[in-house]
């Protein structure tokens, strides 16, 4: 993924008004993320836990999404999995994303879902840049690039659902 600034990030979001794009939290440390390890942008804000951020490129252009969520609540053996990377993590590592969906549908209050990395660390998972919790991810025959064009296919049909 390519280095992103704040402007850019700000103007990417199609499923809130540009107000709420305005006062969103961007992270502060743009210099310093991997971008050649990334494949999309997502973060977490720090004022406000239940809510997240994810910036790609979709389609022919640079596409933000605002997410809500609430921390799992499942029991201390019980693993769950990302419907991006499908990266596995024990209770908390993956929660239901939630998307309002952009234009009349949001203003509405049609939203999708889907289960992703709490943390929206998918690109780093893929790559073993990060471990998740449990320490290890399941060893897949696929290539890493074909794992890659897997996670982005499947955002992508997420980020079709929410533009829809």
């Amino acid at each position: 993924m390519r280095a992103l600034t704040e402007q850019d990030i700000r103007n990417s979001f199609i499923n809130c008004s540009k107000g709420e794009a305005k006062r969103l939290a961007v992270p502060r440390d743009l210099g310093e993320r991997p971008w050649d390890d990334l494949d999309f942008l997502g973060w977490r804000d720090p004022g406000a836990p239940d809510r997240s951020y994810l910036v790609t490129d979709h389609g022919e252009r640079l596409t933000g999404v605002a997410l809500r969520f609430q921390q799992a609540r499942r029991g201390f053996f019980q693993r769950s999995m990302c419907a991006l990377c499908l990266t596995t993590h024990p209770r908390g590592g993956v929660s239901l994303m939630t998307a309002r969906k952009a234009g009349p549908a949001g203003r509405e209050g049609n939203s999708v879902g889907l289960y992703m990395c709490t943390d929206l660390a998918c690109s780093l998972y893929l790559r073993g840049r990060k471990a998740p919790e449990s320490g290890t991810r399941f060893e897949e025959s696929l290539t890493l690039e074909e794992q890659v064009v897997r996670t982005l296919d499947n955002l992508s049909a997420f980020l079709a659902k929410v533009s829809a």
